[in-house]
């Protein structure tokens, strides 16, 4: 009989998972597969920190579900990420409706995803915010294996 304690997870571990990210009204935001599990480094930035912190001590065959306030997910929306912009940068073939989200290049060559708010004429309102920013999230997640990494 072994006396080793399974390992947790912290940081230099990584982490095989399942999970369900939903909203508090039971709407599913995102999912692993059933043979598809999201494997990660604790602290690359694959999830967010409230999701990530939601892991910390966990071992695997342990589940939990926790909420996750807006101040720890994916924050509050902000005003200034509102943009006008005209219907000419879009492509002629999108039907923008509000609710659309649509992936937009920045300066820096990386996307971003913008929710299409309103269309007024030829001006278009994008949001910038995060898609789930000012929502509470139910993170459902069960720890499948922690194994260490190199630090």
């Amino acid at each position: 009989m072994s006396n080793i304690e399974p390992l947790c997870v912290a940081e230099n571990t990584e982490v095989e998972i399942h999970f369900t990210l939903s909203l508090a009204d039971g709407t599913v935001v995102d999912a692993t597969e059933e043979n598809e599990p999201l494997r990660l480094r604790i602290g690359d930035g694959s999830l967010i920190d409230g999701l990530e912190q939601t892991l910390y001590g966990m071992k695997a065959g342990e589940r939990q579900c926790v909420s996750i306030d807006p101040r720890d997910g994916f924050g509050f929306p902000d005003e200034t990420n509102l943009h006008e912009m005209p219907r000419s940068e879009f492509a002629d073939e999108i039907e923008l409706q509000p609710g659309l989200i649509i992936g937009f290049s920045t300066p820096a060559g990386d996307e971003t995803p913008g929710t299409i708010r309103e269309v007024q004429g030829d001006t278009v309102l994008v949001d910038f915010n995060h898609p789930l920013a000012g929502h509470e999230i139910i993170f459902d997640v069960e720890v499948l294996s922690v194994t260490r990494t190199e630090s």
